[in-house]
């Protein structure tokens, strides 16, 4: 194969970046699908994009209409998440199953997890792992600017809603956290802070979510970013 080949094979497969398709059956499938959730769901808006990752991710064309937008618009916190990916803004998840769900085509943003830090604010403290790590991580400045995506721990989402009301600003926030103790509650507060203090979020309501969720709604993300950087959408 020669560079020429390679590099319009990169260039095909780019366009997939949000599936995770390297070849052409992996590619036909993932167009397929995507034709069949076009069907179910809405397609004329960028917030619709996400509508369109939501069912696509879950399976369930019900959930369509559990996602929910912060911003002046529905499509600001996507506009505003596509351009943190072009920007290259660091994608700062809460565990490793959301980071490793997270595309490794179509950016160059860095993808780094939350987990892992502030080992000694949980023991000293008794809050969870997720919880300090995301208190340890803003106290290093690593959530202002950036794509703070939140996947599967309510914790984790209620530490960052108090972040934000202390002055933290994510460029955007994704958070699907899941489950059936605090997981609804935390995504209201963050909502509501998120509404507040002007952060764009993309969030679910009711117990369901998850890490598959939160990685295919930011890697929608960065399709979105893909297409404005080949001049097929335009960011308003």
């Amino acid at each position: 194969m020669t560079t020429e080949e390679r590099g319009a094979d990169a260039d095909e497969f780019e366009a997939y970046a949000d599936l995770g398709a390297t070849t052409e059956n992996a590619m036909d499938i993932a167009e397929t699908s995507m034709d069949r959730v076009r069907e179910l769901v809405p397609d004329e808006t960028l917030a619709d994009r996400i509508r369109q990752k939501s069912v696509h991710a879950t399976g369930d064309p019900e959930f369509q209409h559990l996602v929910r937008f912060t911003g002046a618009t529905d499509d600001e916190p996507v506009v505003t998440g596509a351009r943190a990916v072009l920007d290259e803004r660091p994608i700062v998840t809460d565990i490793t199953m959301v980071k490793s769900g997270i595309t490794g085509r179509g950016h160059d943003c860095p993808v780094r997890k939350a987990i892992g830090n502030g080992a000694d604010l949980a023991a000293e403290t008794g809050m969870t792992r997720t919880a300090a790590s995301v208190l340890e991580l803003d106290r290093q400045g690593v959530y202002d600017g950036s794509i703070a995506v939140v996947g599967n721990a309510p914790t984790a989402a209620l530490a960052l809603a108090d972040c934000i009301e202390d002055g933290t600003r994510p460029a955007v926030v994704v958070a699907t956290p899941v489950g059936f103790v605090k997981a609804a509650e935390s995504r209201d507060r963050l909502r509501e802070v998120a509404e507040a203090h002007g952060v764009p979020a993309i969030t679910t309501v009711g117990r369901r979510g998850g890490s598959g969720l939160a990685a295919g709604l930011t890697n929608e993300l960065v399709h979105v970013a893909s297409d404005a950087r080949n001049g097929e959408v335009t960011l308003p």
